[in-house]
């Protein structure tokens, strides 16, 4: 892969920061849902910097992940405890090939980091917050305590389409009744998705078809995640979190819970807990980055969820998703044209 160093350096020229020059690209990182076996397999094949980030993560959890990201089988991997810090390992893979080959910097070359959900801990962890060592145990932990806090079938998540967030709402607080039903994902473009006891969501489904919703249908999830079901989980994670050193982030992040910047690691530490129980307000996150002069955005990992909603959002960025060899190269000569 000698060869490629060449061909990527100069692709990068415009998203260099020129002295003096205003940064105008975030880096976002995916969330659960955009797992598929094999994926990151390539990249550690072809460069060393990418294979150290795999060997890293199963040395600190302990047990060879990797073998299970690459060979599978799909059902282990979809596992929330697998899942969640195998989608971390293939995004950070992804930035160590761009810093190592193309010698691209967080710091330098990024206004703003963001993620969807767990992607909140890949984006810290490549804006320096977070050790991999400890990103990835923090994942472990994660989706360890969101499986357990409500058992198999209790709760549900449901995709509302066609519906703009707050008549997403109100259809949840409609459907409530006395249970938890709340939004969980303002995902964007008409997309929300609610979240709670499995009851109440049943019922969400059904008032959302009578609210003009073009589609609503229950999501294939072990969980309901994102709502207050998910206390004991935000309570193992303020547990978690107390024992993890949190540095100052070398670019801001853009906080699924407020959707807006922050760097303060105590406040990292808080909004990451909240983030537990609370909304992934991603709409307003894209909404909040081209508002503060992001006019590109690369999701790094793999899958191209998040690029598909940026552009749905915000016209006015360009985004893009790089999470394979061959990614690279076009993603960066299509942002650059």
């Amino acid at each position: 892969m000698a060869a490629r160093v060449g061909d990527l350096r100069p692709n990068l020229k415009g998203i260099r920061n020129v002295q003096g020059a205003p940064m105008t690209a975030a880096f976002t990182f995916p969330g659960q849902g955009s797992q598929a076996v094999g994926m990151g397999k390539a990249l550690a094949e072809a460069f060393p910097v990418a294979r150290a980030v795999f060997d890293e993560v199963d040395a600190a959890l302990g047990e060879k992940l990797t073998a299970i990201i690459w060979d599978g089988p799909a059902e282990t991997l979809q596992l929330t405890e697998n899942a969640q810090p195998a989608l971390m390992a293939v995004s950070i893979a992804t930035l160590r090939v761009l810093e190592s080959e193309a010698g691209f910097s967080v710091g330098r070359d990024a206004a703003f980091v963001a993620g969807h959900s767990l992607g909140e801990y890949s984006a810290l962890a490549a804006a320096g917050s977070f050790t991999l060592a400890d990103t990835a145990r923090l994942l472990r932990t994660r989706g360890l305590a969101m499986q357990k806090a409500v058992p198999v079938g209790v709760g549900a998540m449901a995709a509302l389409l066609g519906l703009e967030y707050d008549a997403a709402v109100e259809v949840a607080r409609e459907a409530a009744q006395g249970q938890v039903c709340q939004a969980a994902n303002d995902n964007g473009g008409g997309q929300v998705v609610v979240s709670g006891d499995k009851a109440a969501v049943d019922r969400a489904v059904e008032i959302a078809k009578t609210k003009g919703a073009k589609r609503a249908m229950l999501l294939p999830v072990s969980a309901p995640f994102h709502c207050s079901l998910m206390q004991p989980a935000a309570d193992a994670m303020a547990e978690a979190l107390a024992n993890v050193t949190i540095n100052k982030p070398v670019v801001p992040l853009v906080s699924n819970v407020l959707a807006s910047a922050i760097s303060d690691p105590d406040e990292i530490r808080r909004r990451l807990i909240e983030q537990v129980t609370g909304t992934v307000r991603w709409r307003e996150c894209v909404l909040y980055m081209g508002q503060n002069g992001i006019t590109e955005a690369y999701e790094i990992g793999t899958g191209k969820v998040l690029a598909g909603l940026v552009g749905r959002i915000e016209k006015g960025i360009k985004a893009v998703s790089i999470g394979a060899p061959a990614d690279i190269d076009a993603a960066l000569a299509t942002l650059n044209a």
